[in-house]
């Protein structure tokens, strides 16, 4: 049995990320996927509140009954590291393989985290490409879209059609989040 663990600032969660989700799902011997997001960014970068950021997460995850909403990053001390989350998910997934979902666009980053050895130890990652970013012969690139650029676009008051899933955007919309006025 597998599990898989997705994580990020998801900041707000985009098309992209519920296409990584469905991607891990359907092509891999995945059982559960856990979207966790960080609770805290790790090098201190201003987020939506954690409990904003798990809502978004539930309306945009929603369509996938295998997805999971994992809260664990809210309990864990600050600044929390992936290697801690992962070493609190085995605790409580025991006798389960977990595996680290990843972006191709993180590979050069590795070096910089925190005992990446053990992190693959515990959770071989299963990588994922994104356009821009070569993955494995043959594997498709998913989309690069980026919440930054989201987060842009919505303090410009600029469309994001086709980034968002719909819940989300009237999430978003319903809360005044990322507008110039909510700084």
């Amino acid at each position: 049995m597998q599990r898989a663990v997705f994580g990020g600032s998801f900041d707000p969660p985009h098309l992209a990320h519920l296409l990584v989700a469905a991607y891990v799902l359907g092509a891999q011997p995945i059982e559960r996927l856990l979207v966790t997001p960080t609770a805290a960014h790790p090098f201190g970068k201003r987020l939506a509140s954690f409990e904003h950021r798990l809502r978004m997460c539930e309306l945009a995850f929603a369509p996938l009954r295998q997805v999971e909403l994992c809260a664990i990053e809210g309990q864990l001390p600050e600044p929390n590291l992936t290697l801690h989350t992962l070493q609190a998910l085995a605790e409580q997934h025991r006798g389960v393989q977990l595996r680290f979902v990843l972006g191709s666009d993180l590979r050069a980053e590795t070096a910089g985290w925190h005992d990446f050895t053990s992190i693959c130890a515990l959770a071989p990652p299963l990588w994922v490409a994104r356009q821009g970013h070569p993955g494995a012969a043959g594997e498709p690139a998913l989309p690069d879209i980026s919440s930054s650029e989201i987060r842009r676009r919505l303090a410009a008051a600029e469309p994001t059609a086709g980034l968002l899933a719909h819940a989300v955007a009237e999430y978003i919309r319903a809360h005044g989040l990322y507008s110039l006025s909510s700084d």
